[in-house]
């Protein structure tokens, strides 16, 4: 595959780029805003390329939505999004955009983030009158909290379990409601991405965790995106598909 990345100079871009040198994959544009001028491969922004490319993997940011969407529909594209932080509008230029190209859209592109948001999801069912709670750890410029990834993992709960309601890091005083799922947020250091979620039903603990030690994860699991849309139709996809359990 000849692969565009889009957020070339940031921290997960250079990191996506180490991996395609490494595996039979090719580069066939870099884009970042903070190049100053074109190159043959570097570019400031998507629109200053006009080559061939096979699909568009983004790490930029959820503000580059709207021009992402809009270049990958116009030449059609299939394109994986693996930023964060996505606004209710954001979101919806995303499906407008799978209406027309294969898009892979999610908030974590570790399979095993994946795996551990399905299973949860299972264990919310399985104990289906437990008390749920979501902590979330990331180093200390994160953004976004609490984590998409998290946001992730309590929409696949409140899938089997629609009565609860989200309550992103509880304060104040009172006692816990029944309906509650809690979200938490940590953010210190280097941490670079540490997911659990408590499933207590008063008689019994269940802690499901995951934790990511580099973000060579997160890039091999875009490439592992961007391979799984290379022969699927216009349609929004996510990790849900390519686990598949």
């Amino acid at each position: 595959m000849r692969i565009i990345i889009n957020g070339a100079l940031g921290r997960m871009g250079k990191v996506l780029l180490e991996a395609i040198e490494e595996s039979s994959h090719s580069v066939c544009a870099l884009v970042d805003r903070a190049y100053t001028e074109k190159t043959d491969i570097c570019f400031p922004s998507l629109s200053d390329f006009s080559g061939e490319g096979d699909v568009i993997i983004d790490f930029s940011s959820h503000l580059a939505t709207k021009e992402v969407t809009e270049y990958a529909t116009e030449r059609k594209i299939p394109l994986v999004v693996a930023s964060t932080g996505h606004t209710e509008e954001e979101l919806e230029m995303i499906k407008d955009a799978s209406k027309t190209i294969a898009v892979f859209k999610s908030a974590n592109m570790s399979v095993g983030v994946a795996f551990l948001a399905e299973v949860s999801r299972i264990a919310a069912a399985l104990f289906n009158n437990s008390d749920i709670e979501i902590i979330e750890k990331h180093h200390n410029k994160k953004a976004d909290a609490p984590s998409g990834t998290a946001l992730l993992i309590a929409d696949k709960i409140k899938d089997v379990r629609p009565e609860l309601e989200y309550n992103q890091g509880r304060s104040g005083y009172g006692v816990r409601q029944k309906n509650e799922l809690g979200i938490h947020a940590v953010r210190a250091g280097n941490i670079v991405g540490e997911h659990e979620v408590i499933v207590n039903t008063g008689s019994q603990q269940i802690s499901l965790k995951h934790e990511a030690f580099d973000r060579r994860v997160f890039a091999d699991g875009a490439l592992t995106a961007a391979e799984f849309l290379s022969d699927k139709s216009a349609g929004l996809y996510s990790m849900s598909d390519l686990v598949n359990i």
